[in-house]
């Protein structure tokens, strides 16, 4: 009997935000941990701004009546989210990058 994912773990499936290192995979473990550190940081304070505008857009448009807080709870989402693809994508964008250039 064959397993679609057989020599997977629970680590290829949620192995976090840690990129494939590809040109900087001769960093220090040290500073590997400190560019995942960064970029979980920045992904939670992206997606904080995403709910903080959910939040803003769902009390100005029911309770106050407020559209322009409603459309500025829109903006916030829109650049929360765009922020966490931006910084998921980090890895492989500088590997495309490097790839290129080498």
């Amino acid at each position: 009997m064959y397993l679609a994912a057989g020599k997977g773990d629970i680590t290829t499936i949620i192995g976090g935000i840690a990129p494939n290192w590809g040109p900087f995979g001769t960093l220090g473990n040290e500073a590997r941990i400190m560019v995942e550190v960064v970029m979980a940081v920045a992904i939670l304070l992206c997606l904080g701004i995403a709910v903080w505008g959910a939040a803003k857009q769902r009390i100005g448009a029911t309770a106050l009546r407020d559209t322009f807080s409603a459309e500025q709870g829109k903006g916030l989402i829109v650049a929360g989210l765009t922020g966490v693809f931006i910084i998921g994508s980090l890895g492989t964008l500088f590997t495309i990058v490097y790839g290129m250039a080498v």
